[in-house]
């Protein structure tokens, strides 16, 4: 499990923190999806996952240890993270770009073994990436590139994943194709984490949803308790209404136009 208790995180030399006594559960089993408008903290968090960012006061644990207190191998082969931005140093090819997810399990020079080779083999399956793999990394589309990714971190396995906007670039049926993965591999035991602002997608696969707002927790619950339409026009600042989807039950966001517009 991934556990933020009252975690307040700032950037070097800023005025004020951008994360206030967040607390959060990612817990094995389910999807946990933070949301936010822009500059609410979601990234923030990741950060701090990926160690960038040290918490100021609280704890970022992992199965009851401070994240501080582990190595950076212990962090590589327990979560992988799918950060929001990246670009390689340099081109490589892509069947290379996904095995770097086996590198915290051996080394720069060990060699792969066959558990590696089929841990590479079902990531680039489950990713849909195949195609791809002759070719180098800055041959690709967003879209593309945005799959690859997802495929090393699946390469890379452990027992939690966390991804920041993972959607980003791709079309509506590789969109649902990731959070359709995303859903099995809650199901298959695997604590994920997800940022995103697709809010819709997010109510219907996600099983917990922290909303953030100006660095603090504004609402945390089930989809149908977080998305509620007084708290996320508060949040968003803009009219919406909270609608039900007739096909699948779950709660749907829909903005309305801006107040004075015909």
């Amino acid at each position: 499990m991934i556990r933020a208790d009252a975690v307040v995180l700032r950037y070097p030399n800023a005025p004020a923190p951008a994360v206030q006594g967040v607390s959060f559960a990612a817990a094995a089993g389910r999807v946990t999806a933070i949301v936010g408008p822009n500059g609410s903290g979601k990234s923030t968090i990741v950060r701090a996952l990926l160690g960038r960012l040290t918490p100021e006061d609280g704890a970022v644990t992992l199965d009851g240890r401070a994240l501080t207190s582990l190595s950076r191998r212990e962090v590589a082969t327990t979560i992988a993270v799918v950060p929001q931005r990246e670009e390689p140093v340099f081109p490589m090819q892509v069947r290379e770009f996904v095995a770097l997810g086996r590198y915290p399990h051996g080394g720069a020079f060990a060699g792969r073994t066959d558990e590696d080779r089929d841990a590479i083999a079902r990531a680039v399956a489950r990713a849909d990436v195949a195609e791809f793999l002759d070719r180098p990394t800055d041959a690709l589309s967003g879209g593309e590139w945005q799959r690859v990714r997802i495929a090393r971190a699946l390469a890379q396995g452990g027992k939690a994943i966390v991804l920041d906007e993972p959607t980003t670039f791709l079309d509506i049926a590789h969109e649902m194709a990731v959070f359709e993965l995303l859903d099995g591999l809650a199901r298959a035991g695997q604590a994920v984490l997800l940022v995103s602002h697709q809010l819709n997608l997010v109510a219907r696969f996600a099983d917990h949803i922290v909303l953030l707002h100006r660095g603090r927790v504004a609402a945390a619950g089930s989809p149908a308790e977080v998305m509620q339409g007084e708290v996320l026009e508060r949040v968003y600042e803009w009219p919406l209404v909270v609608a039900r989807d007739a096909a699948v039950g779950a709660p749907v966001l829909v903005p309305l136009r801006g107040r004075g517009t015909r």
